[in-house]
């Protein structure tokens, strides 16, 4: 007993420590496309808008797929090569000059993401007891933060001298991560049991009350993305310097670093996560309603601030209740098809986004696309609420700290 309690506090470090370097390695790069292809090259946005809903979609929708052949084999053949495809994506966006080479850069990334982002996530929900998840995710979500900011930091300053720099940046950080998975990772078995890949996919997609909560968060995603699109742009366009998007990931790590873990500490013995989920979304929903309208960079901080505290709120919640729904059985397949709400709200919110946000301009109606995400975010909130009332489903299944 005493040595599984070991592996599992050592199993801990290991996830925070690579964590960390994943981070470093997506902020270094993905916040700096918007700007390096609409600011800097003149592209729409509706076309870099494509280029990241193809990465989304593709890490996010096929994850169920990496998930299930991550339950048959095992995480770490698949964590380590997915995140080498990752770095060669990145080494292809450095030479991206036409919009189907980006296309293909992200789609690439996305492959990678689709092979080691389920694992990652299923050995957290392996190694981390149901009591202890929530304060973790809150962990993960602060290390997040803390590595968007040096990450776009980093990024930032590269960019001053050559995109490409900052694209060998992104690729090095996962090729080191790869390594490091490589030698240190143990051959951990994700699932309970070890059964074909088909037979974990058809447990999830039978299991209705998963399924309708993954395909419910395709709202909530839609709007969590635009810190990837729409709010750099807009930083960058009121500031009149893309330097000032560090700024932006600097509220977030801030707030992150000093509210989260409290809150979620505070929060798990008095709500559940469902409310907890709904509250934060109904936050992010309202703070994005008058960003179109701002003129002032302190207007739209302070705006983006309440963004992420509705995030704070939303985001260990729902990490959590993923976790909490998920079948012992087939933990991969499970983390995989809960990237689905990603894939689909990823691909709508930046592909949508993109061309709302041009349509917009265009019409001089640039409080077009926010108002739309509100209601967006509205409508989920409503879509959660019906499905987690007490007559469809049992109470004891989601108690605060299960």
């Amino acid at each position: 007993m005493a040595r599984i309690s070991q592996a599992r506090s050592l199993g801990k470090y290991f996830l925070l420590v690579d964590n960390m370097l994943v981070v470093l390695g997506f902020f270094v790069v993905f916040p700096l496309i918007s700007i390096r292809f609409v600011d800097q090259l003149g592209w729409a946005a509706l076309m870099v808008g494509i280029a990241l809903g193809l990465r989304q979609f593709i890490q996010q929708g096929l994850g169920i797929f990496g998930g299930a052949i991550a339950d048959r084999f095992g995480a770490k053949p698949l964590i380590v090569t997915g995140m080498l495809m990752r770095a060669g994506g990145f080494a292809a966006m450095a030479v991206a000059h036409e919009p189907w080479l980006l296309w293909l850069s992200c789609i690439l990334s996305g492959l990678g993401g689709t092979l080691f982002d389920p694992p990652r996530s299923a050995l957290v929900v392996k190694l981390v007891r149901p009591h202890q998840r929530s304060r973790f995710f809150s962990l993960l979500m602060m290390q997040d933060s803390a590595g968007a900011v040096i990450g776009a930091l980093l990024g930032s300053w590269l960019l001053q001298y050559d995109f490409r720099l900052v694209c060998a940046a992104g690729a090095l950080m996962f090729i080191l991560c790869a390594a490091f998975n490589a030698w240190l990772l143990p051959a951990w078995k994700l699932s309970t049991v070890k059964a074909p890949v088909r037979d974990g996919l058809t447990r999830v997609l039978r299991d209705k009350r998963f399924v309708t909560y993954v395909l419910t968060l395709t709202g909530y995603y839609m709007l969590a993305v635009q810190v990837m699109l729409m709010l750099p742009i807009m930083v960058n366009d009121i500031a009149g310097s893309p330097a000032a998007v560090k700024w932006m990931y600097a509220i977030e790590a801030c707030l992150s670093l000093t509210l989260l873990y409290p809150i979620a500490r505070w929060s798990e013995k008095r709500f559940r996560l469902e409310h907890r989920l709904m509250a934060g979304l109904l936050v992010m929903s309202f703070s994005l309603l008058p960003v179109g309208m701002v003129g002032t960079l302190q207007q739209l901080l302070t705006l983006i601030c309440t963004f992420y505290i509705g995030s704070i709120i939303a985001e260990p919640a729902r990490e959590t209740l993923s976790a909490q729904l998920a079948d012992a059985r087939a933990r991969g397949s499970y983390m995989g098809f809960s990237r689905l709400g990603l894939a689909f709200g990823g691909a709508l919110g930046y592909a949508g986004g993109g061309w709302l946000f041009d349509a917009g301009k265009a019409f001089n109606q640039p409080e077009l696309p926010w108002m739309m995400l509100g209601v967006i975010g509205f409508m989920t909130s409503m879509a959660l609420l019906w499905q987690f009332s007490h007559k469809r489903i049992r109470p004891t299944m989601l108690e605060p700290g299960a």
